[in-house]
């Protein structure tokens, strides 16, 4: 943790520097925040430097859990030490929206805030996106403590992929692609545009499927620069899917990702999704025509992009806005609400539930009807023509269940805190899956600001509990971890 504190400390300096580029007034608050930041973390090493460097299955659960908490804890002080949101609360939740890659936000006027602050809002996505832990595995190994507990209990997905037999090498290859299309896309955005600064942001609120905006109207701002969109949907839709797939791709291995199960329902959920929100937009909702084409083509365009951009930016859970998608029908409310619960790929930056799983409970069904026909014979769940074991199923079903349990028990809780039916269910969905916008007082152009202090505080945790994908944080809660073996 110490180290982590020490990786943040150093991220803040970045934001410091951007700060003094753009002389906004805050460079020495944020300068002050790292330092501080980074102080506590060499104590925090200092102190625990003569303890045992062997880190097992248990210590990478508390690990990964009071990493992200410490990560967010520290990560208020660039808003607090700035006066950019005074309150500890507001700046809880929108460090922790930022590191869960959540992207639900407090700040009512984004666009008056310095360039320094919201470097770091956005950078803070980034540091989340592929995993603060992933980050740290990489340097670990050189304190002599391995690290491949820690990546199986914080990488998305059911199973952690391994490219490499050493983790370090495999997080060193995953932040390599991680880093090349961060900059891909803030070249792109600003040849397309977009200043170097709002390009930078949204490149790193991309790639981290975290939704942070430099605008108040967040995408919607370029909606007459069809191109800028394109360019994000692309680089949305690439942060949503396995990461370990761009690894095969740039070693020309495109059978393997043309083969993948996962790869080809996600992309075929996002076709369908779009073709139907598309349809409803194009013939029953209101929503702004481009600029850029003239007459009947333009209508079409624009219903297509739209729709577009709105299915990728919440299957990924990127939380992105071109439009307010609740205020088109209510078939596309209850439509887009449905997606909440979708996420992008295991392996991805994404949240949710993820398409795998949705994917091998659906198989695992529809074998039961055999099972039943044929109660003696075995019928195992196939994935990527291998046989799925027995415990990943039922994992995966456990999975669900605690999924389904836990939004239900947030939307209660945030109902119980005086939110009505649509706001509790969207917020809860929306924190959870880590998605962002939500329906209701919490609908895409609005935000949580009017949340109740302990409705953001609790909002605050179905972010973490969905970011690491629930076991990793409750399994704490329980009385048998704690014991001794």
């Amino acid at each position: 943790m110490g180290l982590l504190l020490l990786c943040n400390g150093f991220f803040m300096l970045f934001a410091a520097l951007v700060s003094g580029i753009y002389k906004d007034g805050v460079t020495l608050d944020i300068s002050l925040a790292s330092i501080v930041t980074m102080l506590v973390g060499v104590l925090a090493m200092f102190y625990t430097r003569g303890h045992k460097k062997e880190v097992k299955k248990k210590e990478g659960y508390i690990i990964v859990t009071f990493g992200w908490l410490v990560m967010s804890i520290s990560g208020v002080l660039p808003y607090l030490f700035s006066g950019a949101i005074p309150d500890v609360t507001n700046a809880f939740f929108e460090t922790i929206s930022g590191y869960t890659t959540t992207g639900a936000s407090i700040l009512e006027d984004i666009e008056v805030l310095p360039e320094g602050i919201l470097f770091w809002r956005s950078l803070t996505h980034w540091i989340g996106g592929m995993g603060i832990i992933v980050l740290a595995i990489a340097i670990l190994p050189l304190l002599g403590i391995g690290g491949m507990q820690l990546f199986a209990a914080e990488a998305p997905g059911p199973n952690a992929d391994k490219l490499h037999p050493r983790i370090t090498d495999t997080a060193k290859r995953l932040w390599l692609i991680y880093v090349g299309y961060t900059a891909a896309e803030t070249l792109l955005l600003k040849l397309a545009g977009m200043s170097f600064f709002d390009a930078m942001n949204h490149s790193l609120a991309t790639l981290s499927t975290g939704g942070f905006s430099t605008k108040n109207a967040s995408l919607a701002y370029w909606n007459n620069q069809p191109l800028i969109q394109y360019i994000v949907i692309f680089f949305m839709f690439l942060a949503g899917s396995n990461f370990v797939l761009s690894y095969f791709a740039f070693k020309g291995k495109i059978q393997r990702i043309l083969k993948d199960e996962e790869f080809k329902f996600y992309a075929g959920f996002i076709l369908v999704f779009t073709v139907i929100a598309a349809f409803v937009i194009y013939f029953k909702a209101d929503v702004a025509v481009s600029t850029y084409h003239p007459m009947i083509f333009g209508e079409v365009e624009s219903a297509f992009r739209h729709a577009l951009f709105q299915v990728v930016a919440v299957v990924t859970t990127t939380g992105f806005v071109s439009s307010d998608f609740t205020s088109w029908t209510p078939f596309l409310t209850v439509f887009f609400f449905g997606l909440f619960f979708l996420g992008g790929s295991a392996g991805s930056t994404a949240g949710g539930i993820k398409v795998m799983r949705h994917l091998l409970i659906v198989k695992n069904g529809l074998l039961e009807f055999k099972r039943t026909l044929h109660p003696n014979a075995l019928i195992p769940v196939r994935y990527n023509n291998k046989t799925v074991q027995e415990h990943i199923v039922y994992n995966i079903i456990a999975f669900f269940v605690l999924y389904m349990l836990s939004f239900i028990i947030g939307a209660l809780v945030l109902g119980f805190l005086g939110l009505d039916f649509t706001s509790a269910i969207g917020g809860a969905a929306s924190s959870l899956g880590n998605v962002g916008p939500a329906l209701g007082t919490l609908n895409p152009v609005s935000n949580f600001s009017e949340l109740p202090t302990m409705g953001k505080w609790w909002c605050g945790f179905l972010m973490l509990l969905g970011r690491l994908e629930l076991f990793t944080v409750l399994i704490l809660f329980t009385p048998y971890f704690w014991k001794r073996i």
